[in-house]
């Protein structure tokens, strides 16, 4: 059973009904505090001179009841959208949606999130419709495109995938889309740098760190929970490839044709200190998608966050990958990732591992053939698989994505399974509404 938006109206902890009920029960008193002040024959004048003649006593009393609940919810109701457009017209006045966002929101369950790449944008857009209590764990150790040419000139932390991150949970993701995501087409030093890029890089410099920058750019553009870097250091990913070479850099690493046999870092990083109090607080923890070698397992090479998701009392859940990626993961199973991700973090203090059921339309499954990538196969077997509760659904969507169609997670139904599969929204009021796609 799902219920309607206004019906959150109705949702203990809105502290909504006390005080409509008083206000009616406070009209009522005024009523009858005038009925009081008239008297007896105060009232049978009003009556006998103004309505005896035109209604029955019944009926002229079932029409002011009506007009006077009407009246007094519909003033009620453009008060409150007036009171509500003035202080932030972006809610268009929607009471059930400002009381919703306000209070049972932020009374949901905590979800970290960890992740990067293009994935862990995908987990945080959908889940932000269901609490407020979001955290998103980024990969540090981007060094492709904009973020890389931005580490190696002003020495900064990658901002690119923080960047994602937090246009995800923005409360306006649509139009700060349009300005964030903007690349610049020419300008020497420009060409190719996304604006959002440019702008943490100047927090980080204005701030003095990159920590100061992502809070700064959160209230600048009102996230919803919070974006955290998995660490401060300014290391690199170094790749173990199959001939024992060893490959530095996270780009260079994706692109290198030889298998990947482990990954390291090239020094010590210790983990930000929010990030491992965040674990620690989670009432559920997710993990993926994204890149396998490049965007997940970095964030458990860091000091800590490892030791942090196993000792953490939440609940653990793996999201499969959709599709193999070339390079890096050519012909891996769902079993295959799963066992990777045994080799960095314990996945027997892990409780489900989500794995999607839709193939690919026929057209978009042929291109991603030609460039060297397959569906991820599910080779677990039954409902439970290497100690993993398994969650099968459908959770393929097709975006435009520079111009061809890209598979990625659907980011509605991917939070909608997570919050219907899992024991920690179980007890939430928010899994009874189910957001409009974005």
């Amino acid at each position: 059973m799902r219920f309607p938006p206004w019906a959150k109206l109705l949702l203990p902890g809105l502290r909504i009904k006390r005080w409509a009920l008083l206000t009616l029960a406070s009209m009522g008193a005024l009523s009858f505090g005038v009925i009081c002040f008239l008297g007896e024959e105060g009232v049978r004048w009003i009556y006998r001179a103004f309505l005896f003649h035109v209604f029955d006593r019944p009926v002229l009393g079932a029409i002011f009841v009506i007009l006077g609940i009407s009246g007094t919810t519909y003033g009620m109701h453009r008060l409150v959208r007036s009171i509500l457009l003035a202080l932030d017209p972006r809610k268009e006045g929607s009471l059930a949606e400002a009381l919703y966002e306000a209070r049972i929101l932020k009374q949901a369950p905590r979800v970290v999130a960890v992740g990067g790449g293009t994935g862990l944008p995908t987990v945080l857009r959908g889940l932000k419709h269901y609490t407020a209590n979001i955290t998103a764990v980024v990969t540090m150790m981007d060094t492709g495109g904009s973020s890389g040419r931005l580490r190696t000139e002003l020495d900064v932390l990658p901002p690119g995938d923080v960047r994602n991150c937090l246009l995800a949970l923005a409360e306006d993701e649509k139009r700060l889309e349009r300005f964030l995501q903007f690349r610049f087409t020419y300008g020497e030093g420009l060409k190719g740098h996304a604006l959002g890029n440019l702008l943490l890089a100047g927090l980080e410099q204005a701030l003095g760190s990159f920590d100061l920058a992502v809070e700064e750019a959160s209230h600048l553009l009102s996230v919803r929970g919070e974006v955290l870097p998995a660490t401060l250091e300014r290391v690199q990913l170094v790749g173990v490839m199959e001939d024992g070479a060893e490959v530095v850099g996270e780009e260079r690493i994706a692109e290198d044709p030889r298998k990947i046999m482990r990954v390291r870092l090239s020094g010590r990083a210790r983990a930000y200190p929010p990030v491992l109090a965040a674990l620690g607080d989670a009432d559920l923890i997710v993990l993926g998608p994204g890149s396998l070698f490049t965007s997940i397992v970095p964030n458990l090479l860091v000091e800590g966050v490892a030791e942090a998701i196993a000792a953490s009392p939440a609940e653990k859940v793996v999201v499969m990958n959709l599709m193999t990626q070339p390079g890096e993961t050519d012909g891996f199973s769902a079993s295959d990732h799963l066992r990777v991700l045994a080799e960095y973090v314990d996945l027997g203090r892990f409780h489900a591992v989500v794995v999607n059921t839709e193939p690919p339309p026929p057209e978009v499954l042929a291109r991603y053939r030609e460039e060297g990538s397959e569906p991820v196969r599910d080779d677990l077997r039954g409902s439970k698989a290497m100690g993993l509760r398994v969650i099968r659904a459908p959770l393929l969507s097709v975006v435009e994505i520079g111009g061809k169609p890209t598979v990625k997670h659907d980011p509605v139904r991917l939070a909608r399974v997570l919050v219907e599969e899992t024991r920690a929204f179980r007890r939430s009021w928010t899994r009874w509404f189910v957001p409009n796609p974005p």
